[in-house]
Order: C-alpha cells, then sequence, then structure tokens
C-alpha cells in the first residue's frame, strides 16, 4: 500500500506475525528510469532479510521504463508485479493503475510483454474486477490471463466502487473457473475485505460448499464449482485489513492486549529513527497514519490518538505514551 508498506513497517509485521510474502509499495518506473528521481524510487525499494520473499511492485505506462526497472532491478527480489488496479487520481490520471483497464488490451499487454522480457523473476498483476462495472471483469481478466503470468492478484472491487462497497465475493467460484480454464498454472490472490488468513479460508469453504446444495438439487451437475476449482493455485491478500489488527497473518489466531500493541509502537518508533540516522531525514507526518493500529480497542484510546496527532517527533509520541 503506497507510504504503509515500506521497508519500516514490514519489519513491524513482521514481528508481529509475518504473511508469506510481502509487496513493496508501488514505485514508478519512469521515476526509477530517470536519473533525478532514481534516488527516490530506489528508497521505495530498499529490503531487509526480513522481507524474504519480497515482490517489488511497480506502476506506469512507459515499456521502455518498465524493462529497464526490471533489468535493473535491485538484487533479493522474489518476483515483479504490475500495478493495474491503483484508483489514485494521480495515477490514474497519468494513464497508470487501473486507467489500463479500460485501455486498448494492447497497452497493457505490452507493458507485460516488456518486464517478462527483461527479467527472469517471476511476473504478477494486480489489478481490479474493472473499471466502472463489474460485469467487466470476464472479459479483462480473461485478458490478463491470457498473458501467462505467475500470479494475478484481483481486487474484487471496481475503480469506481474505490473500498466504499462491499467486495465481490461471491464471484470468487466464477473467477477459478475462469482461470483453471484459461491460465491453470496461474496463482490466483483475492483481495478486498480480507481481514485474518482464517476469514479467507472460511469465506472460500462457505463459498465452495455452497454449490453442493446447487449439486443436490440438480443431480445432473457432474462436477461441483468447488471440485472444479480445487486444483486452482489460490492466495489471499491483505491490505487495509493490517490497520485493524497488525496481527492479522497470524496462522493460529489469537487475542493481544495493549501491552503487546504498545510495545509494536515502540519497534515502529525505534525503526523510524535507526533509517532516519541511516539514510536522510524521514518526513514525520505520515507516521502519524499508523497509530491507529496500536492504539485501538482499549478503554482511552480514543483520546490518546487525539493527544498523538498534536505530536511533532517520535520523542513526543513516546513521552505522550509514557504518560498513558
Amino acid at each position: 500500500m503506497e507510504s504503509v508498506t515500506d521497508t519500516i513497517f514490514r519489519q513491524v509485521v513482521a514481528k508481529a506475525a509475518r504473511p508469506d510474502v510481502f509487496f513493496t509499495e508501488f514505485t514508478n518506473v519512469s521515476s526509477f528510469a530517470s536519473e533525478k528521481g532514481r534516488p527516490n524510487a530506489l528508497e521505495r525499494l530498499i529490503i531487509v532479510p526480513t522481507d524474504s520473499p519480497i515482490i517489488a511492485q511497480l506502476w506506469g505506462t512507459n515499456p521502455d521504463h518498465f524493462a529497464y526497472t526490471a533489468q535493473h532491478l535491485p538484487k533479493g527480489f522474489s518476483g515483479i508485479d504490475i500495478n493495474m488496479g491503483c484508483p489514485d487520481k494521480h495515477v490514474v490520471k497519468n494513464g497508470g493503475g487501473s486507467a489500463l483497464i479500460k485501455a486498448p488490451p494492447e497497452v497493457s499487454a505490452e507493458l507485460i510483454s516488456a518486464v517478462k522480457s527483461s527479467t527472469s523473476l517471476p511476473v504478477s498483476v494486480k489489478t481490479r474486477l474493472g473499471y466502472s462495472k463489474v460485469d467487466e471483469w470476464r472479459s479483462w481478466l480473461t485478458h490478463l490471463l491470457e498473458q501467462d503470468l505467475a500470479a494475478l492478484t484481483i481486487h474484487l472491487r471496481t475503480k469506481k466502487e474505490m473500498s466504499k462497497s462491499p467486495a465481490h465475493h461471491e464471484l470468487i467460484p466464477e473467477i477459478l473457473e475462469l482461470a483453471q480454464e484459461v491460465a491453470p498454472h496461474t496463482t490466483i490472490i483475492f483481495n478486498g475485505d480480507f481481514t485474518t488468513r482464517t476469514h479467507f479460508d472460511q469465506t472460500l469453504n462457505d463459498l465452495l460448499n455452497l454449490d453442493e446444495v446447487e449439486r443436490q438439487r440438480n443431480p445432473s451437475l457432474r462436477r461441483s464449482r468447488g471440485e472444479r476449482v480445487i486444483q486452482s493455485k489460490i492466495g489471499c491478500m491483505i491490505g487495509r485489513g493490517v490497520f485493524t489488527n497488525p496481527f492479522c497473518f497470524e496462522k493460529s489466531p489469537r487475542d493481544h492486549n495493549r501491552e503487546e500493541l504498545m510495545e509494536l509502537l515502540m519497534y515502529h518508533l525505534d525503526l523510524f529513527d535507526s533509517y532516519e540516522a541511516k539514510l536522510a531525514p524521514r518526513k514525520f507526518e505520515p507516521l502519524k497514519r499508523f497509530f491507529k493500529i496500536y492504539i485501538n480497542n482499549f478503554e482511552g484510546a480514543a483520546d490518546i490518538r487525539a493527544r498523538l496527532m498534536t505530536a511533532k517527533t517520535t520523542a513526543e509520541v513516546r513521552h505522550i505514551i509514557a504518560q498513558v
């Protein structure tokens, strides 16, 4: 996530409960390909041992810049992901992210080809169901599946829906059927409103088991939907869910107390200070978006967050926390 999944926060998540794979916040390939923009782009691609395996997420519209970035990507990445789903106005205005959904299909195909021909790393795409309408999903996803991708991550909303409406979990079985038909070797990763590993597992089981009811009603069905898609490689991506539970990637979920959350916050602050000393001064304001992750769901949390929003340094944050 933009300005969220940087090298600092990934280390926090790894300490809490690491996922199977990390994705970086996305990097503009045109910035990476320019001498002026490269320092900022490289800062987004800083990785540490606890990140592994990690995927470099890229966005842009220029095939040559995608190729250059793929060729000169820092060592240590396990794959390259092309963002074709970001709904940000700036990104869309420049033709990137979800704007690629409504572009001629050869545009997205050329970008994928440029990356694949420039690296030996697995190449994947992250996208949405469509640009304006949900029923765009079949033709759009079919096109992407035909590009021989290692993985396809699907945010189960359209660009127009942003994150304001419920994700369309009900489409999961049909999407898996399509993937099994068009590209059975491609891992399908679902994103949107999943809060934990177990939440996704339960959602998937519920959706596939619903077909058993259909089968009982119609004995002529030779195979249930669950049987048809069970061979697919399936994964789940959690994004905004981490803001309500930094332990969301636990394989065996448990309750976490206030002290554990405070410990994570202190770890986050220590990393922030450490990176500022090693690299360059970091803007403090973006750090405030993380406070609600740790200061939440306990008595007095709202008041503490309000006080923290007035802080201007990590030292002030520590002082406020020490008083509660």
